[in-house]
């Protein structure tokens, strides 16, 4: 095959895939959210709020003090990273890693963490209120820290915040 013929196959493969992706806007279908990697990032104070941010990876990263309040963090690994004061309000966590992150002082106001893996998480001094723990493997340590100031109930699953911790 010569090589003129090769550069016009390329050239009308790559103008259907383009058709495609405008007919796709412009019926307002957007395309999915790619996967990020932000692995052993120092990211303090980042400002992630309202992103769909799903399946992507914060391994080992330092978030301290950093926005994610009202995304889309199903799926999201934040395996062994630094969340120290971060804002998880109205964040979905559905099955999020969270085993050996440092969740201390975090504000998960009203997050969804159901079927998540905080186990070895720290959470001294976190904002629970109306989160929704359901099917989270935590150790029995921090669940009891946890059950002395959960309270309320989540606005989205409607579970009580303590039912979900399976407070006494």
């Amino acid at each position: 095959m010569n090589s003129r013929l090769s550069n016009r196959i390329w050239a009308t493969i790559l103008s259907f895939l383009l058709w495609i992706f405008s007919i796709t806007i412009a019926f307002g279908y957007a395309p999915t959210a790619f996967a990020l990697d932000y692995n052993k990032e120092i990211l303090i104070e980042a400002d992630f709020s309202g992103r769909d941010l799903s399946d992507s990876s914060f391994t080992k990263a330092n978030l301290r003090q950093s926005n994610f309040s009202h995304s889309n963090l199903r799926g999201v690994s934040f395996f062994a990273a630094n969340l120290e004061s971060t804002n998880f309000e109205g964040a979905d966590l559905t099955n999020a890693t969270l085993d050996s992150a440092r969740l201390i002082k975090a504000d998960l106001t009203n997050a969804i963490l159901e079927g998540a893996f905080a186990a070895n998480a720290k959470f001294d001094g976190a904002i629970v209120d109306g989160a929704d723990f359901t099917d989270v493997l935590l150790r029995p340590d921090e669940q009891n820290k946890l059950c002395k100031t959960a309270k309320g109930t989540n606005p989205t699953t409607g579970r009580d915040t303590r039912d979900t911790l399976f407070c006494p």
